[in-house]
């Protein structure tokens, strides 16, 4: 691997990707000139970024081993080949009081959000260690940090994949592969979602999805002397 900064980086995965952080992340990187694949879960609501970044799409559950075996068996075989940036997106969360939390919605949160990222991460450590190079990004979030009340599965689940950031970035760094957890500590603005909006008065009090998508730019694009391994995302009023 080159000392430069200059290796120049071809092709991203977004697994989760959907309509908000996501799509921001690959018209990000698609304005860099960089082949996007996408991989969700539900494929047909991704048809309008598609036709807006030239994607190719894959339909992959994250939380299957079988399916995410395929998902980078399809890539190999595709026109791009293996991605040299991956990023892991998904989440699934469940609320309530502790003692009224359903048993198997909390196995589907932490299949979705630590086990998946496992997974997603496996299969992208094994072709970017043989490569020598190569970024994985994790979407991290508030619970990454702290577990609130009402929200013990997502903190369970943002917490393991944290861990799992920090241990692959030991070990796989030294190999020439950058391993990174962005913590998003604050809503993230979006049209789709009621209620979504800047506080009235308050320009900016929500993350900008195209704004955490630059940040997703410049740290796969780091010099490997100054890696970041994890970073916090806060709009300028939210509460530390």
């Amino acid at each position: 691997m080159s000392s430069k900064s200059e290796i120049k980086l071809h092709h991203v995965l977004i697994v989760g990707a959907g309509a908000g952080l996501s799509a921001s992340i690959a018209r990000r990187f698609h304005s860099e000139g960089m082949a996007i694949s996408l991989a969700a879960r539900n494929t047909g609501k991704l048809d309008d970024l598609v036709n807006e970044t030239s994607a190719e799409v894959f339909q992959c559950d994250a939380s299957q081993p079988d399916q995410v075996d395929v998902l980078f068996a399809n890539l190999d075989r595709s026109k791009t080949g293996a991605p040299d940036v991956v990023v892991y997106n998904p989440s699934f969360r469940v609320r309530g009081p502790f003692t009224e939390l359903d048993p198997d919605e909390v196995y589907r949160t932490l299949m979705v959000t630590g086990y998946g990222g496992f997974l997603v991460a496996r299969q992208s450590a094994i072709r970017m260690s043989k490569a020598g190079r190569g970024v994985i990004i994790f979407t991290g979030a508030s619970a990454s940090m702290k577990g609130y009340a009402m929200s013990a599965p997502f903190a369970m689940g943002k917490f393991a994949l944290r861990g799992l950031a920090q241990s692959m970035a030991r070990e796989l760094q030294p190999k020439g592969v950058h391993v990174t957890h962005v913590n998003i500590d604050g809503g993230i603005r979006s049209e789709a979602r009621p209620g979504r909006h800047d506080a009235p008065g308050k320009p900016d009090s929500m993350l900008d999805p195209d704004a955490i998508a630059d940040t997703y730019w410049h740290l796969a694009n780091q010099h490997r002397s100054a890696w970041t391994q994890e970073t916090e995302l806060r709009p300028w009023l939210e509460n530390f």
